[in-house]
This record gives C-alpha cells, structure tokens and sequence, in this order.
C-alpha cells in the first residue's frame, strides 16, 4: 500500500494537430516527473483533441473535417505513441492519456495507460459513444474493460459519460480498481446547458469514489481560443461555445476532495498524494467487490471477446 503522489492535467491540447498535442503531452509529462507525481492522467482524446463541432453544426457538413480528424488520431501500430511512451520513461511517471486511436477506417475514443518504464500496459475504448459521438466513434468491447497493476496501485479508467454507465464502473470495482483515472471534456462554456456540467462530473465522481472504495482522478480541458478557431476555419462560425470551462479534481475512497477543484483557463497540474491505506478504511465499512456484493443475487458478466465481426469456425485446407 503507501502514500503517492498522483496528479490531473487540467490542460488544453492542439485541436486536429496530432504531432503538437503529443509535444505537449510530453512537455506535461516531463513537469509531472520534475515535480514528483508517479501518475498523470489526462483528459479525453487530449490527442488530437476534443471534436466539439459534432455537437454544433449539422451533420452534412461535417464529412471533410471528419477525414481530418481521421487522419491525425493515433496508430499505434504505427508507432504513433512513441514519443509519449520515451516521456513517460524518461521521467518515471506512469500516464493514462486519452486519444482518438485510428485502427483502419474506424476511430475509437480510447484511453492508454502507460507504464513509469515506458511500457503500453493497455487501453479501454469507450463502450458507447455518447449522443452526436456516434457519428464519430466505434464502440469499444469488453475486451479493453480492465484494470492494470502499477507501482501506484491498480488502476483503471473510463471515459466521461460512460460514467453514467453502473455496470462498466462495477465491472472496474469487482477487479479490484483502486485508482480510478475519469478522463472528461468541458461543456461547462456551452451556452445554455453549460451551467450544469461541472455540477454533474462532480456527483457522478464523488459517487464512484465512494460506490468503489477508490480514489478518483479527474480531468478536463478548458476549450481554448485555438480549438475554436481550427472549427470555424472549417466549418464556419457559431454561437455555442465559448472559451474556458475545464473541472479536474481528485476525490478520496471516502467522497473527499483532496485536491482542486481546478475550474477555469489556467492550466496546471492537480497534485494530491494519496493514501492507499484509506481505502482498507473504506472497505472494512463497505466493500463493493467483496462482502457488500450479493453474487448469485446479482451477477455481472463481461463478455472479453473482441467483437470484430469476424469469427473464424474453421481452416479450409488446400
């Protein structure tokens, strides 16, 4: 168990410019390591950045920014996580950094955890694509729905609203998650609904906390000046969104939060140095992945099969 030092990038990258957003992810890394945090989260698809025009132009209009979008999400096949893995390496920081990975023609909103030696530990994609998403993103499986054992502890991941989804945060609960890295956007500065945006990341975050036993990072970009001028040179100009927003925090097993919240355009680092002792504490009251779970009353099961679509029964000989 022990004490360590953990952090949230509250940070912005380059919208639609894979190779500077992985500059900065790296440049972020670096400070994490200076300043002596062992695990950095960052927001959701921080490469290539958030796609905030699905939710503000029409549909038919957004074919050619979608190739482009395409075109600088993250193969890694390819080696396209490199530079961020000698980082991370470089300085001993374990890193969970949300991208827009590309396999193929189809892109998923994932996360990859990174190990402090440099090593892809793995990945989640997001289960289900939230509202306009869907014109964007695949659906992640049950395959990438894991928790990783670190120096830091076990640590696992969703993404956004799929917090809203109980039984993907239970199937993280029942592996014995103990850090909890919750990679969000901002809509904190969408005209009209925005008010209540940081009010919900808040609540459904204080809640898993406390349903998992477990410490919870959060993340979040303000929206720069930058991410809406790359829209509107595309796609014209719109009165939805504004600059700023942007809510990272870190919650204890107990619903306290430890550090921030950090809300506003100044990106920083959000720094807390846990305890992983107080999630014994926690669990002695209430232990969600083992006495306070009713098995055989209520069962979750996790299909782990990658869901490609392509299911080979048999090898024609020639």
């Amino acid at each position: 168990m022990g004490r360590h030092v953990v952090a949230a990038a509250h940070t912005s990258s380059i919208l639609l410019d894979r190779d500077a957003s992985i500059a900065k992810a790296c440049a972020l890394i670096a400070e994490a390591g200076r300043s002596g945090v062992e695990l950095l989260c960052f927001p959701e698809t921080f490469v290539p950045g958030f796609p905030y025009w699905i939710n503000l132009y029409p549909p038919g209009q957004q074919h050619g920014i979608h190739v482009r979008y395409l075109k600088q999400s993250v193969d890694i096949a390819a080696g396209d996580l490199a530079p961020v893995c000698e980082a991370a390496a470089r300085a001993g920081v374990i890193v969970v950094l949300g991208i827009s990975e590309r396999d193929g023609g189809t892109m998923y909103n994932s996360q990859v955890f990174i190990g402090a030696d440099g090593r892809l530990l793995g990945k989640h994609r997001k289960l289900q694509p939230t509202f306009a998403e869907r014109m964007l993103w695949g659906q992640g499986d049950g395959s990438t729905l894991s928790v990783f054992p670190t120096s830091v502890g076990r640590i696992g991941g969703l993404i956004c609203y799929e917090h809203m989804m109980n039984l993907a945060r239970q199937a993280l609960i029942a592996q014995g998650m103990e850090v909890h890295c919750a990679s969000w956007p901002t809509f904190a500065s969408t005209a009209g609904r925005g008010s209540a945006y940081d009010v919900t990341v808040e609540t459904i975050m204080r809640a898993h906390a406390i349903t998992g036993q477990c410490f919870v990072i959060v993340a979040e970009n303000p929206v720069t000046e930058q991410y809406l001028e790359a829209m509107q040179e595309v796609l014209g100009p719109q009165d939805v969104l504004g600059t700023g927003g942007g809510y990272s925090a870190i919650y204890a097993p107990n619903g306290d939060i430890i550090a921030g919240p950090h809300t506003g355009s100044e990106e920083t680092l959000v720094v807390a140095e846990i305890d992983l002792d107080a999630i014994a504490r926690a669990k002695v009251l209430v232990d969600t992945a083992g006495h306070y779970a009713r098995p055989g009353v209520l069962d979750l099961v996790i299909n782990r099969r990658p869901l490609t679509g392509l299911i080979e029964a048999g090898q024609t000989e020639i």
